[in-house]
């Protein structure tokens, strides 16, 4: 650079390794630094760059604009060295010439060891935000400290800067006693008031407890003494007479088998024979034909059912089809379904002596042959049911059914006052009284029915208690069914149609009550008319509850579901207790802090259905002895066992005695006595079908060799008849016994009663539809698996009944149906 003749150099450096850039330091001029007249800045119009081996770049006179310098800044003292912070943000420094060739960023504001943020710059003043606190000073102290301005090259000190801090009115030791003092006097106050409300809340606790232990003892005390009148008091249940009066309402056969081999397809299609369609039709008569012809050859019968329980994808549910499908194909001939019965149980019990589980034949129904003495037994015993054995069943299930309605039962979870199953039992105090109403059927023309219900009653128990009555000697499937009538109330007001929920209504939070017989104010005496329904109002056919009850009987159990949508706005369904609900709310904690004294209900309801036990497992024993009880099919099927055992080397009699447990009382009756609407045209509802299930239990318990050891912690399903089943075991040991000793069945002996049992009922199923069912769902599935074993079978190839099998299968996939 160039002034007067005169150059001045300045250094440069930093170049970029690519060569685009260069950083150089503007050469030091203050000796010839002369501004113009009234300006503040010098215009410098030669300047150049010296670069080795370059000349290009010396002087750049014309070439570019000229090189200007400003006048350096110059920065004041402060005008006031104490900065308080709550009335002043910023600190102002005065100065001249401060932004001419400067910006915010090139400036940095030091106050001792802190940094005054730069806000902003102008020409004549500087502002900047202090820290919070009062920064130390650059020696450390806490004084006042140096205000020192970093502008460029330049640095500026323009004094020193204190914080304003508020006077105190006293000294600072003074003020922090006083504010000890003010707040251990507070404390006091604060804890006192606690004190005092504590107090008064444990008071009032303590008054609430003793209130609510006094209506404790008086529920306790109440409830014991209403349990030992229960259990002192004789309770009147119908007679023999009566029920013989009334009539038993009996299945017939097939619609009682079909209950057995099909329990989940009360519509199956062997009820139905095939539907004919032309040529098709007649060749699939010819295909099934043949196929029946294979299936009335043992071997290849016996194949096919091995070859299926040998594949892992032919699951329990397939076995047991398979065993009901069989049954009815060879109902007409059940001398060789005997047969067929007698070598797949042989096979069972080699299978099980090998590995050592011989015991455990007939317990769980994992072969076909187990779930085929089912059917056989269903099949042989179903006349025995009817002319004996039955009878004391529908007595027992009457009177558990009255018994049970005698005392409330909640619709929803299906808990009963009086019960002999632990887990279904009210234990809690619910105040309600008998009503004797007056219940007129649809015929207006008949005389009123006087019927007993019970104040909580829904609507939809109390319309099953009067069609009971109404309608005592018809069986169930005959009778309207509860959803296509309703109840009609005549009051002084006019008539009221009864519903399970409407706007009476009651409504807890998320729980919604049903409506009962006490909500609408019936009385005893009062008359109710059975009436054709108008609308689906009622709350057990509603879209809400669908889920959660059995369509097929309306009053069977709803759970107590939330609805469909959100969760948070639905509503849970109740009667009369919360199932579910959280077991700690003041409201029902005291009923359920000494639930276990309910148990003595368990008592009082089986006394009052002992004798009807008794009569049941004396009838399924044989307790009188006598010959004509005893049906020809379970003698031959117990010596059949007798035998086995013989030819197998067992000798444990337990194992024997396991067999004919687990295929006569576990298999056949145990299935009875929980599923009594099997074999009666009845309805069993879920608290009754509690109770049946201990009733089951407690035979299965007495059929048992093994010996249990019951405490004070054993369920109390297994306490209940704990003196009983000593007896029962005795019982099944000498009717075990009894049979034995009696002379064996002949073959011919037997075959006559197979062959008058296939003349009886060989027209109750369609055998063609069951061979369709047996091909199209299992033949097809596993028909190469078949075909190997009849191919590589001598007996098999002997009677070509690989071709034969294929001869079937060209006709049936020929029609393709």
């Amino acid at each position: 650079m160039t002034i007067d003749s005169q150059e001045f150099r300045g250094e440069c450096f930093n170049a970029s390794s690519l060569g685009v850039s260069m950083t150089c330091k503007a050469p030091n001029i203050s000796a010839k630094f002369m501004p113009l007249e009234e300006a503040n800045y010098m215009s410098i119009p030669e300047y150049g760059f010296i670069l080795d081996g370059v000349t290009k770049y010396q002087s750049l006179d014309g070439e570019y604009p000229p090189f200007e310098y400003f006048v350096d800044p110059e920065y004041f003292d402060l005008e006031d060295n104490e900065y308080n912070k709550n009335e002043d943000e910023n600190l102002i420094i005065p100065g001249r010439n401060l932004n001419l060739a400067s910006q915010k960023e090139d400036v940095q504001v030091k106050i001792g060891k802190g940094v005054c943020e730069v806000k902003d710059i102008g020409l004549l003043h500087l502002t900047c935000k202090p820290p919070e606190d009062q920064p130390k000073s650059l020696d450390g102290s806490d004084g006042a400290a140096e205000v020192i301005v970093y502008h460029g090259n330049l640095n500026f000190s323009v004094g020193l800067l204190k914080y304003y801090k508020w006077p105190l009115p006293l000294p600072l030791e003074q003020m922090i006693a006083i504010a000890a003092i003010l707040i251990i006097v507070i404390l006091i106050i604060v804890g006192f008031c606690i004190y005092r409300c504590k107090a008064g809340r444990s008071e009032q606790k303590i008054t609430q407890f003793r209130q609510q232990l006094d209506q404790l003892e008086m529920k306790v005390a109440q409830e014991c003494k209403e349990a030992f009148a229960e259990l002192q008091i004789e309770i009147e249940l119908p007679t023999n007479e009566e029920y013989e009066n009334q009539g038993i309402p009996y299945r017939e056969f097939r619609s009682c088998i079909l209950r057995v081999l099909f329990p989940d397809q009360p519509d199956h299609p062997i009820l139905r024979d095939l539907p004919e369609n032309g040529v098709r039709s007649e060749k699939v008569d010819m295909g099934l034909q043949q196929f029946g012809s294979l299936i009335n050859n043992k071997t290849f019968l016996l194949l096919f059912i091995r070859t299926l329980e040998s594949q892992s994808s032919f699951t329990i549910k397939d076995k047991s089809n398979v065993a009901s499908l069989l049954i009815v194909v060879l109902q007409s001939k059940m001398d060789y379904a005997t047969d067929i019965l007698k070598v797949l149980l042989a096979d069972l019990i080699e299978k099980g002596v090998d590995q050592d589980r011989a015991r455990l034949l007939m317990r769980r129904n994992e072969s076909v042959a187990e779930k085929f003495v089912s059917n056989w037994l269903s099949f042989l015993l179903h006349s025995y049911l009817q002319e004996s054995a039955a009878a004391p069943l529908y007595r027992l299930f009457r009177a558990i059914k009255i018994h049970v309605e005698r005392g409330p039962v909640d619709a929803v979870t299906a808990d009963a006052r009086y019960s002999l199953n632990e887990g279904k039992l009210i234990r809690e105090i619910l105040e309600y009284e008998t009503l004797n109403i007056y219940a007129i059927g649809l015929d207006p023309a008949k005389d009123p029915v006087e019927v007993k219900v019970l104040s909580i009653d829904t609507i939809m128990q109390a319309k099953e208690k009067i069609m009971d009555a109404l309608y005592k000697n018809v069986p169930y499937s005959q009778r309207p069914s509860p959803d296509t009538v309703e109840l009609e109330w005549k009051n002084t007001s006019g008539r009221l149609t009864l519903q399970d929920e409407n706007d009476y209504t009651k409504g807890d939070g998320e729980w919604k009550r049903l409506n009962t017989l006490s909500v609408y104010e019936i009385r005893n005496g009062a008359s109710i008319t059975l009436i054709n329904k108008q609308g689906c109002n009622s709350t057990l056919t509603h879209p809400r509850y669908m889920n959660s009850h059995v369509t097929s009987s309306p009053s069977r159990s709803m759970s107590p579901m939330l609805g469909q949508g959100d969760s948070e706005n639905s509503v849970k369904v109740c009667h009369l207790v919360k199932h579910g609900d959280n077991d700690n709310q003041e409201g029902d904690r005291g009923n359920r802090m000494v639930s276990e004294i309910f148990l003595t209900r368990l008592l009082y309801t089986k006394g009052a259905l002992q004798k009807f036990v008794d009569e049941l497992f004396a009838t399924i024993l044989n307790v009188r002895r006598e010959a004509a009880n005893v049906p020809l099919p379970i003698k031959y099927l117990f010596d059949y066992f007798d035998d086995q055992a013989k030819e197998n080397g067992i000798t444990n009699p337990e194992v024997v005695h396991a067999w004919k447990s687990n295929s006569l009382p576990l298999r056949f009756w145990v299935n009875l006595i929980k599923n009594p609407d099997v074999i009666f045209d009845i309805h069993k509802s879920d608290a009754v079908d509690a109770c049946l299930s201990i009733i089951g239990q407690t035979l299965m318990d007495s059929c048992s060799v093994s010996e249990h050891q019951l405490t004070k912690e054993s369920p109390s399903s297994k306490l209940l008849y704990a003196k009983d089943i000593p007896n029962y075991k005795k019982l099944v040991a000498e009717y075990y016994t009894e049979i034995q000793r009696r002379p064996a069945v002949s073959d011919q002996e037997m075959n006559r009663v197979l062959g008058d049992h296939s003349t009886k009922h060989k027209y109750d199923f369609h055998e063609q539809t069951a061979l369709n069912e047996l091909y199209y769902t299992y033949v097809r599935k596993y028909r190469e698996i078949i075909l190997s074993g009849l191919e590589s079978d001598e007996f098999a190839q002997k009677n070509k009944l690989s071709f034969k099998f294929e001869q079937v299968e060209h006709l049936m996939n020929e029609t393709n149906v």
